[in-house]
């Protein structure tokens, strides 16, 4: 099969590695922004006071995932300090592609979720449910379905 590019297999799974240790910095830093954002409403008295009970399950869901995706991000460093020097980055890089997918699967929850949420409480729960399903078709729009036809070409 040809890769477009004369690498060993060693050095192609070198690149892939650190093309997937950047993917990683740019999400995580949108991630642990949102999270922690998240994480410092509850100390505001308006937010606790102001919110329907259904609206603190949702703020929880969204901080659940925001804390998640952040873990999910980390797990590939996690898993090379633990295997580095094992020779199997192979086994790595295909785990952090799989890790990512999932990483891509949260942040399209949190969109779609957080933008529920906005307009839920400024608009009402019409506007929220409407917003959420158009963001979450955006979302599997560029998330999926975009890379599916661009790896199809």
């Amino acid at each position: 099969m040809e890769h477009g590019r004369d690498e060993t297999h060693e050095e192609r799974l070198d690149r892939k590695w650190a093309d997937l240790l950047q993917e990683l910095r740019v999400m995580q830093t949108g991630t642990q922004l949102l999270a922690g954002f998240l994480l410092t409403l509850p100390f505001q008295e308006v937010f606790r006071d102001d919110l329907e009970r259904y609206q603190h399950g949702v703020y929880l869901a969204l901080v659940v995932i925001a804390l998640v995706t952040t873990l999910l991000v980390t797990t590939p460093i996690a898993i090379h300090r633990r295997i580095s020097g094992q020779h199997v980055k192979e086994r790595l890089v295909d785990n952090a592609q799989r890790t990512l997918r999932a990483v891509l699967t949260c942040i399209g929850l949190m969109v779609a979720l957080l933008s529920f949420f906005v307009f839920d409480v400024v608009v009402g729960p019409v506007a929220g449910a409407v917003t959420a399903v158009v963001l979450a078709a955006v979302a599997a729009l560029l998330l999926v379905v975009v890379p599916a036809r661009l790896a199809d070409e």
